[in-house]
């Protein structure tokens, strides 16, 4: 299985942008997979839809997941990823505005690995995704699919 990609579910543009910005800033030398609402999501994770001629088995290395999106929001599509065995073990971090308890806890209930509150500043963004990337691409032992 190829964990080169990082797949990034993010439906407003300037923060996909920036996001892809601070992963070049911050060194990560990672294919940034964007895709702009949760329905796209699975059918980018699942291979359907407009994305049937991926291999499914080829998965990201990691999830970031923005938790309001268009067509199915960042629980419903988190609850997909846990409700599928080929899906289950994936890395998933919630990356949002909300710093709501309710959305940090429904999360967690939901199965999430981690939950980032996106900073407003561009420097302590760029921090943060060096973070992401140092502890999920480099320093974590994944699961073994199989």
């Amino acid at each position: 299985m190829n964990q080169s990609n990082i797949l990034l579910i993010e439906d407003n543009p300037d923060d996909a942008e920036l996001t892809r910005i601070a992963f070049a800033e911050a060194g990560i030398d990672r294919q940034l997979v964007v895709v702009r609402d949760g329905a796209e999501a699975l059918d980018y994770l699942f291979a359907r839809g407009v994305h049937a001629g991926r291999d499914a088995r080829d998965l990201p290395a990691i999830v970031l997941l923005d938790l309001n999106l268009p067509k199915l929001d960042g629980r419903e599509v988190l609850q997909a990823i846990r409700g599928d065995a080929r899906t289950r073990s994936l890395p998933v971090v919630v990356l949002t505005t909300s710093d709501e308890p309710f959305d940090v806890e429904a999360t967690y209930a939901l199965g999430v690995n981690s939950y980032i509150r996106k900073p407003v500043a561009f420097g302590q963004f760029v921090d943060v995704v060096k973070q992401i990337g140092l502890y999920w691409l480099v320093l974590n032992q994944p699961r073994v699919a199989g």
